[in-house]
């Protein structure tokens, strides 16, 4: 669609291009001429630039520099060249300055008018340009020349992707409440038919971000992903600054695409992680797509919750935790688990403090086909044992499984045993792969939460 050969969230975290730098003037003290503003377009391309760190910026305050903090030094794959890519479609673009105007006003909050300063929407769009364009060319391996390619201007009856944008625009006309105008509405229109359908979309974005349209999780929200996801965007360009109505957290949906809880923590513990309360706060932090927030932390607790008010032993703990992560060194047995209970606890006050956790009830009824597969693995999952670098740790570890099945929850259970699979390399048959595929689907696990282990799967 855009041709580039990379997908966008390779490149960036957040919003990229005249969205990107839209949002930026959205959030900063306006300019007081142009001068001024062509000065901040700098600023925002310097950011991604590896040799200029964004806290040198000292003409911005601090939550103005924060516009520009993501984690990668993105200009080294051409920051300046996707923004003057984008000026470029809507000066080439057979668009009004009318148009223009508006679609650059509602993306920027306002914040800065060029024709308030006597300038044209046009001109001002390709003095941006010359900025990005006086910047040193950056030759990177395997990426094309940024560029648009050929759209035809008639209406797009043959393009599905425009198709679509135009549906996401027309569908704020029939909504009540806070929305864009009319006007907005119909320059973002002409953006998708006339120019390019993937910036008119960011610009869509930025109209509903900046309106505080109140946004539908269960069916508004899951097209604009799904959008996104087709043009290659992260997670945090969508997301980020969007008025969603959030379902209420229940640590009983299942509907992280990956794994989750307990499980999920000793899956990233590695050789270079600590066990710190630091790393255990970023885990709590990171919901996934879609997730209300705090529903990382809301699961986590519930399955500490279990293994806090069991019978297990803290020997079995640690062993449980041995071979589950990939790394050397045991936790602290139950203090280990008060200390992610703590930071559980502080993440949901901070963002959801109106939950109440709760422990939700154990799937009992799948006890008996978590516990067939993990007997059958556990001939495999002994010999691996033995061959670990750390066998005394992992000693034991089917016993322990086999409490939390039978005793604790079926569920943590079964993820603790496909993390303990993934940690030691246990082989497994395509009958036994297909089986656990087939519990993860009735645990209602995300689609890429069991098919992580089909690494493992023995081949003829």
């Amino acid at each position: 669609m855009t041709g580039r050969q990379e997908e966008y969230y390779v490149c960036y975290d957040g919003d990229f291009g005249l969205t990107g730098l839209a949002a930026g003037f959205a959030l900063a003290s306006p300019p007081d001429d142009e001068r001024a503003a062509l000065g901040f377009v700098t600023a925002y391309v310097d950011a991604y630039d590896a040799g200029t760190p964004v806290d040198t910026f000292d003409h911005l305050s601090a939550d103005e520099r924060s516009i520009f903090g993501w984690d990668t030094s993105h200009d080294e794959w051409g920051c300046a060249d996707d923004l003057h890519a984008d000026v470029r479609t809507l000066v080439e673009a057979p668009l009004s300055d009318d148009t223009i105007r508006t679609v650059w006003r509602v993306a920027a909050g306002g914040a800065w008018d060029p024709a308030e300063h006597g300038i044209s929407p046009r001109d001002w769009l390709r003095r941006v340009g010359e900025t990005c364009a006086a910047r040193p060319h950056r030759q990177i391996p395997g990426r094309r020349p940024a560029s648009r390619p050929e759209w035809d201007v008639r209406p797009p009856t043959a393009d599905t992707v425009r198709d679509d944008v135009l549906a996401e625009i027309r569908a704020c006309r029939e909504r009540a409440g806070s929305s864009p105008s009319p006007d907005t509405l119909g320059a973002l229109e002409e953006v998708a038919v006339h120019a390019h359908p993937e910036l008119a979309f960011r610009l869509l974005l930025r109209a509903l971000k900046v309106c505080s349209v109140r946004i539908d999780r269960e069916q508004w929200y899951d097209r604009l992903h799904a959008l996104g996801e087709r043009f290659g965007y992260c997670r945090q360009l969508i997301d980020g600054g969007l008025d969603v109505a959030w379902l209420p957290i229940d640590p009983a949906r299942r509907d992280a695409t990956w794994d989750f809880g307990f499980s999920r923590l000793a899956g990233k513990a590695h050789q270079e992680w600590a066990g710190s309360r630091e790393d255990v706060e970023t885990l709590a932090g990171e919901d996934d797509c879609g997730q209300t927030p705090g529903s990382a932390a809301a699961v986590l607790l519930d399955d500490v919750f279990r293994l806090l008010r069991s019978g297990l032993p803290d020997a079995a703990l640690v062993t449980l935790w041995a071979g589950a992560a990939d790394r050397e060194g045991s936790p602290r047995g139950r203090e280990w688990l008060r200390l992610i209970e703590d930071v559980c606890r502080e993440r949901l006050r901070e963002v959801a403090p109106a939950y109440t956790p709760v422990v939700v009830p154990a799937r009992t009824e799948l006890a008996d086909m978590v516990l067939r597969e993990l007997r059958a693995a556990a001939p495999a999952l002994a010999d691996k044992a033995a061959d670990h670098r750390r066998p005394g740790s992992v000693t034991g570890i089917s016993d322990a499984l086999e409490h939390v099945v039978t005793r604790i929850d079926p569920d943590l259970g079964f993820r603790l045993f496909v993390r303990v699979l993934m940690a030691l390399s246990v082989p497994l048959t395509p009958a036994q792969y297909e089986r656990c595929l087939v519990l993860g689907e009735c645990f209602g696990y995300g689609a890429f939460h069991v098919s992580d282990v089909d690494h493992l799967v023995e081949t003829d």
